[in-house]
């Protein structure tokens, strides 16, 4: 059972570790991987994400049953496709524990309380997540030679 967490500032040790860890971000590697995120950068990141979303994003962690951080979870307003575009991370360590689809449903859950009607996620071709979103309720919009983008309506 996972727990939703709004991350304090002091909290941002835990993303800049995860963004870092290359079993984490294994399934990034069709966009570079790993991605540096260092410490100058967690101010501005924290007021637009957290403090001042303007209801255009939404940012929480993810706790264990023991209060562990696990895994994030958040979307964010894209402009070009006039919807929302989701994120599920879940820390390397802690995968295989059924985390990725409980995360998946909590974060349709908060989109659809925040007023979302519809949750877009673009994921590589070859990322297995895919299958993960798909046996929770996205169907495939489109797919090039890159990426799937999938869809769900809330």
């Amino acid at each position: 059972m996972l727990t939703l967490y709004k991350p304090k500032p002091e909290d941002l040790w835990f993303r800049q570790m995860m963004l870092g860890d290359e079993d984490t971000m294994s399934y990034n590697h069709a966009w570079g991987g790993t991605i540096p995120w260092p410490e100058s950068k967690w101010t501005g990141w924290y007021d637009a994400w957290v403090v001042h979303h303007e209801g255009k994003r939404y940012y929480r962690y993810l706790k264990d049953e023991d209060g562990q951080f696990v895994g994030e979870i958040a979307y964010h307003y894209d402009d070009e496709i006039g919807h929302a575009m989701a994120d599920v991370i879940i820390y390397a360590p802690h995968r295989g524990r059924g985390y990725g689809g409980e995360a998946l449903n909590l974060l349709c859950a908060a989109a659809k309380e925040n007023g979302a009607a519809v949750l877009y996620d673009d994921l590589a071709i070859d990322n297995p997540a895919i299958r993960l979103f798909l046996r929770h309720g996205f169907t495939e919009e489109s797919r090039t030679k890159e990426k799937i983008r999938l869809r769900k309506t809330l």
